[in-house]
């Protein structure tokens, strides 16, 4: 695998604080959420950014749905906030079931 550069770097560790808080925000409020994660293309950074939100059963994941726009606003300030600025804030967060490894 290729090393990543500094700018690579920066740009992980900014994306990993914001999924980090934002997780531990969802943790908080939102009932069944079970952790965050996210993939990128460093290429394609930011638009290739996907943060996924993890529930534990079906029922919680279709109750947090209509709060899904927020959460993404959520993400979107976060990044901000790191100096990334997401143009479509609705195509870089999902609610799932699936788990990192599925």
């Amino acid at each position: 695998m290729k090393k990543l550069s500094k700018v690579q770097l920066k740009q992980q560790a900014a994306v990993l604080d914001a999924v980090t808080r934002l997780e531990q925000q969802a943790l908080l409020e939102l009932p069944g959420a079970v952790q965050c994660w996210f993939s990128l293309e460093y290429e394609a950074f930011p638009v290739s950014l996907l943060v996924r939100l993890q529930f534990t059963e079906q029922a919680m994941l279709d109750a947090a749905q209509p709060q899904l726009l927020t959460w993404q606003k959520r993400l979107s300030g976060l990044l901000l906030k790191k100096g990334i600025v997401l143009k479509d804030m609705r195509k870089h967060l999902v609610f799932t079931l699936n788990s990192p490894d599925d």
